[in-house]
C-alpha cells in the first residue's frame, strides 16, 4: 500500500513520528536540564553553560562525554529501530 504524500513527508505514520519526537524530546530535555539549561530563558542558560564549561576545563569534557554516552544509550537504539523499521518499506 502506497503512503500518502503527507506521511512520506513526515517520515512515516504521523502518530509514530509524534511518538518518536516526544520520546526523543524527553531524553534531550532531561540531558539539557542536567546541564542546567532552562527552557524559559534558553539564551541566558546557554551563556551560563558556556561560562561553566570554560571554568571547569577538562573535567567538564569528561562530564559532557558521560552525558553523550548516557544519551547514546537511548538515541542509538531509537535510531537503529527507526532504520530497521524503515528498511521494510
Amino acid at each position: 500500500m502506497a503512503e500518502n504524500p503527507f506521511a512520506r513527508w513526515m517520515g512515516g505514520s504521523p502518530l509514530w513520528v509524534l511518538m518518536r519526537l516526544l520520546l526523543l524530546s524527553l531524553v534531550v530535555g532531561v540531558i539539557l536540564s542536567a546541564l542546567g539549561l532552562d527552557p524559559m530563558n534558553i539564551f541566558t542558560s546557554l551563556e551560563r553553560l558556556v561560562r561553566h564549561l570554560f571554568s571547569f576545563g577538562f573535567d567538564t569534557i569528561e562530564r559532557l562525554w558521560r552525558y553523550v554516552v548516557l544519551g547514546a544509550v537511548i538515541v542509538i537504539p531509537l535510531w537503529l529501530i527507526t532504520r530497521l523499521a524503515s528498511r521494510g518499506k
